[in-house]
């Protein structure tokens, strides 16, 4: 299947990317997804854990099943001051 992920803030600082596709195996789910990104791009790694997970832009866990044609995207924490 294939999934369009997008990128947010530090996240598209780190992969130099708006968004992706990626093909995936069916069975895929947002962790998986998150344990791929933290592999191809290992400045993620720490990031990505603290990250929400939106799919079809609406904030489900990291369990969340995928399927063809989604659009997934992990928002990272926003800091203050």
């Amino acid at each position: 299947m294939s999934v369009r992920i997008r990128y947010f803030a530090a996240l598209r600082e780190a992969t130099g990317r708006d968004e992706e596709l990626l093909d995936l195996p069916s069975e895929a789910t947002a962790a998986t997804v998150r344990a791929l990104l933290a592999e191809r791009y290992p400045s993620l790694a720490k990031v990505l854990p603290r990250c929400a997970v939106a799919l079809n832009r609406s904030y489900v866990s990291a369990g969340a099943a995928l399927h063809d044609g989604d659009e997934l995207a992990f928002i990272p924490p926003l800091g203050g001051g």
